[in-house]
């Protein structure tokens, strides 16, 4: 697994999730209790992972959808 994204961006996580479900990309998300435990000021980030072999693709589907992974 290689992480496509990381942010305390709530809303960012499930667009992403779709995107990539709609192109059958499979994704997992990770830290999710870690962020929940600090109760949802935002300072922890969530990572959102795929498969290695996905990855430049997943990347190519957030691009044509004008989702900015650098910030």
């Amino acid at each position: 697994m290689q992480e496509l994204l990381r942010t305390t961006d709530i809303t960012l996580i499930p667009l992403v999730k779709t995107l990539l479900d709609g192109e059958d990309i499979p994704s997992f998300e990770l830290d999710v209790n870690m962020s929940i435990l600090e109760g949802s000021i935002g300072i922890l980030p969530r990572r959102l992972m795929v498969r290695a072999d996905d990855l430049d693709r997943a990347r190519r589907v957030l691009e044509l959808a004008g989702v900015n992974l650098a910030g």
